[in-house]
């Protein structure tokens, strides 16, 4: 089932945007050399860290997660301190994060895949093999939502974990990508705007 992403409100000016998660409370993006705190609700820069963030970000519930080139840096959301690094599956060409179920799920954007990794040692667990360039990743109620780019359309799809068939997918208007992928755990999810600076909130359903 295809239809068109239903874009709530937006946040601007961030630069480009890598990665984004949610950790309950706030918005965090990732923006290259700093990883920022945002307000859910008015975009409103709460803190910002010094943090190498060139790809996905991903929040366990005490931890963030932010992938920068090569390794997964494990990040104190208090500090900024990071506290432990993981290698990165693809080496530098990673793309979404995301946590769920005690692993880390790393999104590869060339190769299609998302990859299921140890948070502690970064040892791969599982592939899934997408159809589409793989651009950000999430998971809400059990269903594995990932970003996308396919020529020139972008959007959201949600695939079957098993197989990485489509079974549904949020298109978005044109000249708009996704960039980092978060769900609010309810019926949101936050979308990185990659070069536009933006992190959009689009109704899952």
């Amino acid at each position: 089932m295809k239809k068109s992403a239903e874009i709530l409100g937006e946040f601007g000016g961030l630069g480009n945007v890598h990665g984004v998660s949610f950790d309950g409370r706030n918005v965090w993006a990732a923006t290259g050399d700093k990883l920022r705190s945002l307000d859910p609700e008015t975009g409103e820069e709460r803190r910002s860290f010094d943090v190498p963030a060139h790809a996905g970000t991903a929040f366990d519930g005490k931890h963030l997660f932010q992938i920068a080139d090569a390794v997964i840096q494990k990040v104190d959301p208090e500090t900024g301190a990071v506290v432990a690094t993981i290698p990165a599956p693809g080496a530098g060409r990673d793309s979404g994060l995301a946590w769920s179920d005690g692993s880390l799920w790393v999104g590869q954007y060339r190769d299609r895949q998302i990859i299921e990794i140890d948070p502690e040692t970064g040892a791969i667990k599982r592939t899934i093999q997408a159809n589409r360039f793989v651009t950000g990743v999430t998971w809400v109620d059990g269903e594995l939502w990932h970003g996308y780019s396919d020529g020139d359309s972008s959007g959201i799809a949600r695939i079957e974990p098993d197989n990485g068939n489509v079974l549904e997918s949020l298109e978005m208007p044109a000249g708009m990508m996704v960039s980092g992928l978060e769900s609010d755990g309810a019926n949101r999810f936050f979308a990185g705007g990659g070069e536009s600076g933006a992190v959009r909130i689009i109704r899952r359903n």
